[in-house]
């Protein structure tokens, strides 16, 4: 089941958003739907953190390293060597 949000904006907002919603064939609540989708892909911290991981993890693997090299490589950096 969806959820609302009430939110609460000033006329010439209002008469703004509903004139390029319409202008896309969109409803009000389509785009800011769409909007609010968008918002949280881009300030997702915790995707953003898993993405970086994994990049990260791919190009350990491109180096040729396995995970028993990580306490050892770990170590090698800390001692700065």
């Amino acid at each position: 089941m969806a959820a609302q949000i009430l939110i609460r904006v000033d006329e010439d907002l209002k008469r703004k958003v509903q004139k390029l919603a319409r202008a896309e064939q969109k409803s009000v609540t389509q785009k800011i739907r769409e909007i609010l989708y968008q918002y949280v892909e881009e300030h997702d911290i915790e995707r953003s953190l898993k993405s970086l991981w994994e990049e990260i993890g791919e190009e350990i693997k491109k180096a040729g390293y396995k995970p028993s090299d990580v306490n050892r490589v770990i170590k090698e950096v800390r001692s700065g060597k």
